[in-house]
């Protein structure tokens, strides 16, 4: 995929089969700490069951999702009820909107208690999520890895997602790649990631 970067002043990091990209500083601390404290304290935290690799296992992180038109999500063979926007959720989905150009109208909202929860190898890939989905990730506390493989070629990419980054993902990246969030033993403080899409 070629074209302009959305965030010129920092950088992209696959721009090939699919796009992804990070703007590092996109909500400043103070501001992001005040959204971390305000989505810690309205989500109403589950922690879902999976079905991964054909067994049933318990998500290693607490998740919600929402959707303000209602629409459930579908993903390893586990059905999450719809939750509306909190206040805090419906000003960040407005910024992002903002910022992207892009709409979306829902999100999945990941609470990383420590280093110890982590995110599979996946993609985004369902079917509801369209072909080529562009998708807008934010993440508050705690810096944590995230990678990316290409399905083929194996060709990895490592970046560290600061507090109060947005990270983009679109085009054909999660048909030709794979991403992660893996395990940081040494972090001891939580962090929280949400993902908005524009789901079918």
């Amino acid at each position: 995929m070629t074209g302009p970067s959305l965030f010129p002043e920092s950088g992209v990091i696959v721009d090939r089969d699919g796009r992804a990209e990070l703007d590092p500083a996109f909500i400043d601390w103070q501001e992001a700490d005040l959204l971390l404290a305000r989505l810690t304290d309205e989500v109403p935290w589950e922690q879902a069951d999976l079905v991964m690799f054909g067994r049933r296992v318990t998500e290693p992180r607490m998740s919600v999702w929402f959707s303000p038109d209602g629409i459930d999500y579908v993903y390893s063979g586990t059905r999450r009820a719809s939750h509306p926007f909190t206040p805090a959720l419906a000003d960040l989905h407005r910024m992002v909107e903002s910022r992207t150009g892009a709409r979306f109208n829902s999100a999945l909202v990941n609470l990383y208690r420590d280093g110890h929860d982590r995110l599979g190898w996946h993609a985004d890939n369902e079917e509801c999520n369209g072909p080529e989905p562009t998708i807008a990730s934010v993440s508050l506390g705690a810096e944590r890895f995230f990678d990316l493989r290409h399905r083929d070629s194996g060709d990895t990419r490592r970046v560290l997602l600061p507090h109060g980054s947005l990270l983009v993902m679109s085009g054909r990246l999660q048909e030709c790649w794979v991403h992660q969030v893996p395990a940081m033993t040494k972090v001891r403080a939580p962090r929280v990631n949400v993902t908005f899409r524009w789901v079918h």
